[in-house]
């Protein structure tokens, strides 16, 4: 009997004209399409991602350099690095890739000017080693050091305002909205923690700035989240101990993503690199680095 209904309703769908389609894709839902052209930088192995140095996308961002998810990987046949092509940023609420790559020239020419690179040589730090006594300026308008936080696990990421794709800054602040939702859901949650959210613009995130973004993804409730931004003179000091790679150019911005998780005495107890963490394994992490508590 269920076989006859169905067919007796698709006769009538056939009838009417009409036709059967698939569920769409809910990444597709709302996502939003931009065309936009630029240099190919870098290629993933895999075909997955691919860094782009693009002109301003008209109407969502200004010029920059930023590796884009690529769903189709068959559109990078025959594409390879310093190659110009033409592409559209599809633009979702959670997340971002690009499509219909096609290739224009091969540029041979370095675009890259950089202005003020902080990804320099310098001493890596690892897990164990003391991070130095770093100040910020803070949403408030005060200024605030890493020491302020001994004594308790503090987590920090960097990010800017401006940044528009949803899978890096806005991911990263999404991420730690989860992650302090964890912990304090945690029935024995520790209360020695600190979550830091770092701007690495400023020239333009200033506390004003600051507070009406962290509004957007912490809302009213400031408890153990704080946002701030680190002058020019920081972050050419902290960012090549970290890895964190920042560099301006007049073609915008170009960055990677760090998290770090330091210990109540101001070590580095565990990084997280790029993207791909979750808010458990963040959560984990901070509840684990609470419990080394200096020793009397």
């Amino acid at each position: 009997m269920k076989h006859l209904i169905f067919s007796f309703v698709l006769l009538l769908i056939v009838m009417a004209g009409g036709k059967l389609e698939a569920a769409p894709d809910a990444s597709q839902v709302g996502a939003r399409s931009y065309d936009a052209r630029g240099v190919v930088r870098e290629i993933a192995a895999d075909l997955h991602s691919v860094t782009i140095q693009h002109a301003a996308i008209a109407g969502y961002m200004s010029a920059m350099t930023m590796e884009f998810p690529v769903k189709d990987t068959n559109e990078l046949k025959g594409i390879a690095p310093s190659d110009e092509i033409t592409f559209k940023l599809v633009v979702s609420a959670t997340d971002d890739w690009v499509e219909n790559i096609h290739f224009v020239a091969h540029r041979d020419e370095n675009m890259v000017n950089n202005t003020d690179p902080f990804h320099i040589p310098s001493p890596e730090l690892k897990p164990g080693d003391l991070l130095p006594d770093y100040e910020f300026a803070s949403e408030n308008g005060g200024k605030i050091r890493l020491s302020d936080f001994r004594g308790q696990a503090v987590a920090f990421t960097f990010f800017f305002t401006s940044c528009p794709l949803p899978d890096y800054c806005p991911r990263m602040s999404r991420n730690f909205f989860e992650t302090r939702k964890l912990i304090l859901a945690l029935t024995n949650a520790p209360n020695n923690w600190q979550l830091l959210s770092i701007s690495f613009d400023p020239g333009f995130d200033t506390p004003e700035m600051l507070t009406g973004y962290a509004s957007v993804y912490r809302g009213v409730d400031t408890n153990r989240w704080l946002f701030a931004v680190a002058s020019t003179n920081t972050l050419a000091g902290l960012a090549p101990r970290l890895d964190l790679m920042v560099m301006r150019n007049s073609l915008g911005v170009t960055h990677n993503l760090r998290t770090v998780v330091l210990d109540p005495q101001g070590r580095i107890f565990r990084e997280f690199d790029d993207n791909q963490w979750t808010p458990q394994e963040l959560a984990d992490a901070i509840v684990r680095a609470a419990q080394l508590l200096p020793k009397r």
